[in-house]
């Protein structure tokens, strides 16, 4: 099951001509797309467009009715490959990803695209995810649309200017027989705003039609060496100038502020709310946008048109390009255009503004007000008397916040079913000494951090096992590896598990079943046990590693026996058999579990059903204060508090209200036996008159009980 359910905005993607849409930038996407009559979409989840996928796969009935095929990918790279039914046919169709991420898993099916050239409008939607909140490596999509040579859209993140693009972008790709990339941030993914809606179009030339009469044009076919020719001729010669017309034609970037000035600013179209704030914050522009400076906003960051940019920088003492993320790929080329016109206008940018690092509102003002105290101070003294973010910060208030709130690091949800997978291996560690352990993308790489430690490369999705392929010698000790079942359905099977069969690799792989693709927002996979209606489920990870010839294989369906874990993996490393040794650890996603479970105990209780919710406390007579449930778990819902015994120092452990029952710090204590100190007390709702009555004689005989130790206590004055 995905993190949220769309059901119900889903509903206004049904809006027609003249209507007002109203939304999140994610859902304005999707719009978009059916306004501009797509034919197919794909893609695969991953923040900041997890969201997208879930949309469209609630939308189904929506794309049904147009005849939209609707596929979510297995990978980046099948995403990718289906775009070659726009290669020889009218077709529209758009795909999705996370950015440089799944644009790397992509590359190859790109890189042919880009050399075939399309007919039908492909479009890509970038999920951008830059800055300091990312999830992944520092690198940009600009790159790669240059290398290919596909246009690159960045369009001011609201959601007039976003929807435009997606029809501007179908309309580009078939002017210039070119695939456009459109990429969105993560503000313009959830930026929230309105439009006026245009009816949904069906497609003009369908997927059936297509396969029912199918086209073949040689020239279009990447057949190396002669195509590879007339390709890279059509690029230069056809499909770059093409792109130019169209761009100028149509005015794809735009101009705001006044038409003269003695500076200006260029910048990114998905900078422009920031820019604009921080021209606010210095009494350069107001409320509604309107700019003291002219501004040059490039919706089209590749190609970039140089004309427009010498007629917009010429007269100009300096002009300031505002381009997040390095390198300064579009400075250098602003300054390759002015230089070959012999413009003299100063070009600033990195330098003026940080090389690295997410351009937010604070850093653009104090960039702009550096630039223009060195070339036009005139426009300086207009900011109104608002605190800036470093007087904030240096409050002795808020400064005293640091020595009291500690830094929390990212870690596994509370009873999250990998946490016992990682305390088994601590537990394994202190009888066979560390492993070097390859880790992997997905929630398991939270175990590189305390309490657990363990972790030692992360090399992409589903490599995990690959990452530790070097490491197949004879030796005293074996490698582990790490990766879930999101990255073994991705990339593992072929590239990690059949890699270590082919190759007869002796060390561990650990595959973490947790139903889902839990750090991409819980949808279902193959593995997932749940029953999707349009999905094909419930394929077993086990089955799948044996069919490619691995022989050692244990399935464990009950992670938090730590126990069980602890002397599987232990006989995983010291077995004799030769080939990988494959440990399939299964148990649900806990967040997914809650998801599902607490609407169905809530309608229960509701609807006076008897409901039983299991919790968790520590009896303080008998905590020793060994805290080993904290150091083997590191369970948020784990905590400390001091007693009121005085005859204790240490303080003992407690449990919050976030417990959810998984009874793996008790199990962790003892290495599977449950530590003495842990107590499981039942909640019942709605209770039975049975209930009732064994409430009532429990509470007698405790009572009792509690009395008489209350007399035998001794008393001090």
């Amino acid at each position: 099951m995905a993190e949220r359910s769309f059901a119900r905005e889903v509903e206004d993607l049904k809006l027609s001509e003249g209507e007002l849409f109203r939304g999140e930038g994610i859902l304005a996407i999707t719009k978009a797309l059916l306004q501009s009559g797509v034919a197919y979409v794909g893609g695969y989840q991953g923040s900041p467009i997890s969201h997208l996928m879930d949309v469209l796969s609630d939308a189904k009935p929506v794309l049904d009715d147009l005849g939209v095929h609707f596929e979510s990918s297995a990978s980046e790279a099948a995403a990718a490959a289906m775009l070659s039914a726009s290669v020889m046919y009218p077709l529209r169709g758009a795909v999705t990803w996370k950015s440089t991420a799944g644009t790397n898993v992509a590359s190859d099916a790109l890189t042919n695209l880009a050399s075939s050239g399309v007919v039908g409008g492909a479009l890509i939607i970038l999920g951008e995810d830059y800055g300091e909140g990312s999830s992944i490596p520092q690198e940009r999509s600009h790159a790669f649309a240059m290398k290919s040579q596909m246009w690159l859209l960045d369009p001011r993140p609201n959601l007039e200017s976003i929807v435009k693009s997606v029809e501007d972008g179908f309309e580009l790709s078939e002017a210039s027989n070119t695939p456009v990339m459109l990429q969105v941030r993560i503000r313009a993914c959830h930026v929230h705003g309105q439009f006026v809606a245009k009816d949904n179009q069906k497609p003009k030339h369908t997927i059936k039609e297509a396969l029912e009469n199918p086209v073949r044009e040689l020239d279009r076919i990447v057949l190396p060496p002669q195509s590879i020719t007339i390709h890279d001729r059509d690029k230069i010669e056809k499909r770059w100038p093409a792109a130019l017309q169209f761009i100028k034609d149509r005015k794809l970037n735009e101009h705001f502020g006044p038409e003269e000035g003695p500076v200006g600013i260029i910048l990114q179209g998905g900078m422009y709310n920031s820019v604009i704030r921080g021209l606010q914050l210095l009494g350069l522009a107001d409320s509604y946008g309107n700019s003291a400076i002219p501004l040059y906003v490039l919706n089209v960051t590749y190609p970039l048109v140089d004309d427009e940019v010498v007629a917009f920088c010429a007269g100009k003492q300096a002009v300031l390009m505002v381009e997040e993320g390095h390198p300064e790929y579009l400075e250098q080329a602003v300054a390759t255009a002015l230089r070959r016109r012999d413009i003299q206008t100063v070009l600033a940018g990195k330098g003026t503004l940080p090389i690295r690092g997410d351009y937010t509102a604070a850093v653009l003002m104090k960039g702009v007000e550096k630039f223009l105290g060195e070339h036009a101070p005139q426009y300086l003294g207009n900011r109104p008397p608002l605190p800036s973010a470093d007087a904030v910060l240096a409050d002795p208030k808020v400064k005293a916040l640091a020595d009291v709130v500690p830094a929390r690091p990212a870690g596994f949800c509370t009873g999250c079913p990998e946490r016992p997978i990682f305390a088994a291996m601590k537990l394994v560690e202190q009888e066979l000494g560390e492993h070097h352990v390859s880790a992997d993308i997905g929630c398991h790489l939270f175990s590189i951090l305390p309490p657990f430690n363990i972790g030692g490369s992360t090399m992409g999705y589903g490599l995990g096992p690959a990452s530790a392929s070097a490491f197949n010698v004879d030796a005293e000790k074996r490698s582990i590896a790490v990766m879930g079942d999101g990255g073994f359905w991705h990339n593992g099977l072929s590239t990690s598990v059949g890699n270590a069969v082919y190759n007869k690799h002796n060390g561990v792989i650990m595959v973490v079943d947790n139903y889902y693709s839990s750090a991409t927002g819980g949808q279902d996979i193959l593995s997932s046990r749940a029953l999707n209606p349009l999905r094909s489920t419930n394929n077993s990870i086990t089955k799948a590693v044996k069919g490619i010839g691995a022989k050692w294989v244990r399935q464990i369906d009950r992670t938090y026996d730590v126990g069980k874990m602890r002397d599987t993996l232990k006989e995983a490393l010291t077995s004799d058999e030769e080939g990988p040794k494959i440990i399939v650890a299964s148990s649900e996603c806990m967040l997914n579990k809650q998801r599902r479970e607490k609407p169905l105990f809530s309608k229960g209780v509701k609807d006076g059903k008897r409901m039983v919710r299991e919790r968790f406390g520590v009896d303080e007579d008998t905590c020793t204060g060994d805290h080993a449930c904290i150091r083997l778990s590191g369970c948020p819902s784990l905590s400390l508090k001091h007693t009121n015994d005085p005859l204790r120092d240490d303080p003992i452990v407690a449990i919050d209200n976030s417990c959810v029952g998984c009874g793996n710090c008790g199990e962790v204590s003892e290495a599977a036996v449950l530590c003495p100190s842990f107590y499981r007390a039942d909640i019942i709702y709605n209770p039975s008159k049975t209930d009732l009555f064994m409430a009532r004689v429990r509470n007698a005989v405790i009572g009792f009980f509690q009395r008489r130790r209350q007399a035998r206590r001794i008393a001090f004055a």
